[in-house]
Parts: structure tokens; sequence; C-alpha cells
């Protein structure tokens, strides 16, 4: 058995107001989060707006607390390295059984 653990989260930046600027905010978090944690990111919404984005981290293994233990890892890391605001938070660990049949109906 395998499990997916996805974490998504909206980052707010007030302060900011260009999409240039932006992107200096959200590209270095994104990164660290590749290079220090075993998960996957993604830009999910708010590429066109300058003080909001929504990203989205998934990871994957043979064990459903490894992945919460990660993914709140993450979200702590987020929460403490960035000068972005997240207001919203969503962390879901799926059975890779259960998403494949789904998948299947």
């Amino acid at each position: 058995m395998s499990y997916i653990g996805i974490y998504s989260c909206t980052l707010e930046m007030p302060w900011v107001s260009s999409l240039k600027e932006k992107r200096s905010v959200v590209k270095p978090i994104t990164e660290r989060l590749k290079a220090r944690f075993p998960v996957s990111v993604a830009r999910l919404a708010g590429q066109d707006s300058h003080d909001w984005e929504q990203i989205g981290i998934t990871t994957i293994h043979l064990e459903a607390a490894w992945v919460h233990e990660i993914l709140g890892k993450v979200s702590d890391f987020i929460a403490r390295e960035t000068d972005a605001v997240v207001r919203f938070e969503q962390l879901e660990v799926i059975l890779l059984s259960d998403l494949l049949e789904l998948d299947e109906r």
C-alpha cells in the first residue's frame, strides 16, 4: 500500500505591486521546498494576480504517518520562511488504491 499526500495553501502578499515582485517571493520558497523535502511543488492559481497565489505540494510513501510528517514540516517551513501570509491550508492523505478506484469509475 502507498499513500499520496496533498497539501495546498494560499499565500497572500498585499504589499506586492507587480507580478515580477510576486515571483521574487513565491519562486524562492517553491525552489527551497523542492530542495529540502522529497516533494513536488506546483503553482496552482493566482498566477495573474499580483497579491496572492495558491501552491500545491505532493509526496508519496508507503507509510501514512511519514506523509503526514513531511507535509506538516512543509507547512511549518512555508509559515517560517516566507513573508507571505498563509491564509488557507488543506492537507489530505489518500490511500493510492482508493484513488485508483475513483479513477476507474
